[in-house]
C-alpha cells in the first residue's frame, strides 16, 4: 500500500528522482534533534541541469516558478534517501530560496512559490512552512533558483 504522500505526487504526475549526489564537500542531508537539515537543491531534471540563467534576464517568472518546484522535487527526494520514507516528515519547517536575479529583478518570492506551493500540495498542511526568498549575483552551475529545507521529523 503506498503512502499518502506517494499517492498524492502520483496523482501531481511527479515520479521522485534518485537522490542527486553533493557537487563538492559536503552532505545531502543532516538528521539532528528531530530535524532534517537538506542541503540546497538545484533544479536537476531527469536530463542534467535545467534552468540555467538569471531571472529577469535569461529566465522569466514561470521558468523561475518551474526551476524552484523542480528544487523542491529533488527536497523531497533528498527526504526520502535520508528517512526512507516520507511519511516520517512531521511538517516543513523552512524553506530557503536562492534566485539568481538580475539587479532590475524584484519577483524573488513570486519565483520561489513554486518550491512552497509544491511542498502544499504534496504534504498538506505539514508543507506549510516559514521562508526566505533571496535574490543573489550567481548561483552554482549558473542555474536560476536553489533552495534548502529544513524538515521536523515525526
Amino acid at each position: 500500500m503506498s503512502s499518502q504522500i506517494e499517492s498524492r505526487l502520483e496523482a501531481l504526475g511527479i515520479v521522485l528522482p534518485a537522490a542527486v549526489a553533493p557537487a563538492a564537500n559536503y552532505v545531502p542531508a543532516v538528521e539532528s534533534r528531530g530535524y532534517l537539515y537538506i542541503s540546497g537543491q538545484i533544479p536537476m531534471g531527469p536530463n542534467g541541469i535545467e534552468y540555467v540563467g538569471k531571472l529577469g534576464r535569461e529566465l522569466g517568472l514561470e521558468e523561475g516558478r518551474a526551476a524552484a518546484r523542480l528544487c523542491a522535487i529533488n527536497i523531497l527526494a533528498q527526504a526520502k534517501a535520508a528517512l526512507g520514507d516520507l511519511e516520517r516528515i512531521g511538517r516543513v519547517v523552512k524553506l530557503v530560496g536562492f534566485v539568481n536575479s538580475d539587479p532590475e529583478f524584484g519577483d524573488q518570492p513570486k519565483v520561489v512559490n513554486g518550491a512552497s506551493d509544491l511542498m502544499v500540495e504534496v504534504l498538506g498542511d505539514k508543507g506549510r512552512h516559514a521562508r526566505s526568498a533571496v535574490g543573489v549575483a550567481a548561483l552554482p552551475f549558473g542555474v536560476g533558483v536553489e533552495v534548502e529545507a529544513i524538515l521536523e521529523i515525526a
